[in-house]
């Protein structure tokens, strides 16, 4: 019993190293779209390009075996959503909307993820993780809604919709391959099955729209390749893998609080005493929802692939 809440402890801390990544992820992508910069294409798709090359490098590097044919079809899902469909989504998105009306719908995350997980697990949530899940996604966009982010619906709430389906089929598809062939090598190699197409519309925008940006949103762009686009994706799937993923996926939660102080930081958005309180509800049902008993599925024994690239607990 010891060993295995020490476990489920691991998957909780790996999951909120993934997600303190991530919170820099909607902030950064408004800096450098913004003034039009760099076009929302080229931010979608040339990060991806950019964190493919490490994850080339990372692959080449530590002579890890190909997948089979089964893996990569399940790479291809994982590609679909978190390499294609959440970043040029999202970017499109928020080349109109702000950082916080970005934090509103994509506040549903935690919930979208936790229902794909249980749909693809024997993961069994009692009824206190669903109510605390529910009502922290509620808060969570009230909370988001109360900063400034609110706004009627449009074509930018429908792509950051897309967005969180895409990543919640993505996150749990993940989560589940990452046990098998480890963390770092599933995102590793759905950047790389994604490479083929990312290349060909990073070329497309930068004929269409060369960039013309400054130092800031160069370091910027850097950040969502090298970051949000690869590093966060080796704690987040590995978080998601030790598990349970509906538990860990709750970890989410905190994501659009940090995005926020980090828009407030970035982009002088303000921040009031009202989004204090608002951030510490938020917090308290993410800590509610990871809590809560989950009968988890039967977790394998540590794969080869995570013995290539060791990350010490």
């Amino acid at each position: 019993m010891t060993a295995l809440r020490a476990t489920n402890t691991g998957g909780l801390w790996w999951g909120f190293l993934g997600v303190a990544a991530f919170s820099l992820t909607v902030p950064l992508t408004r800096v450098v779209v913004q003034y039009d910069a760099m076009s929302p294409l080229f931010v979608g798709a040339g990060r991806a390009v950019l964190a493919a090359a490490l994850a080339t490098l990372a692959l080449m590097a530590t002579k890890t075996p190909i997948p089979t044919l089964t893996q990569w079809r399940r790479i291809a899902v994982v590609a679909g959503g978190v390499v294609l469909g959440f970043p040029l989504m999202t970017t499109f998105a928020l080349s109109t909307a702000s950082a916080s009306h970005g934090a509103v719908v994509i506040a549903l995350l935690p919930a979208a993820t936790a229902l794909v997980a249980v749909a693809r697990t024997h993961e069994r949530p009692r009824r206190r993780f669903w109510a605390c899940a529910t009502l922290g996604a509620v808060a969570t966009v009230v909370f988001a809604v109360a900063h400034g982010g609110a706004g009627n619906l449009r074509v930018a709430d429908m792509l950051l919709l897309g967005a969180v389906i895409a990543a919640a089929v993505g996150y749990a598809e993940g989560g589940l391959l990452a046990k098998d062939i480890g963390a770092w090598q599933t995102i590793s190699w759905a950047l790389v099955l994604a490479s083929p197409v990312m290349v060909t519309l990073t070329v497309w925008s930068v004929v269409d729209q060369p960039p013309a940006a400054s130092v800031t949103e160069w370091t910027a762009f850097c950040y969502l390749g090298a970051v949000s686009m690869y590093l966060g994706f080796f704690a987040w799937y590995r978080g998601l893998a030790i598990g349970p993923m509906t538990r860990v996926s709750q970890i989410q939660l905190v994501q659009p609080v940090l995005s926020l102080a980090w828009a407030a930081l970035l982009l002088g958005e303000n921040l009031s005493w009202a989004t204090a309180l608002g951030a510490l509800v938020v917090i308290g049902f993410a800590l509610a929802a990871v809590r809560a008993r989950v009968t988890p599925a039967p977790r394998p024994h540590a794969t080869e692939g995570d013995r290539q690239l060791t990350i010490p607990d």
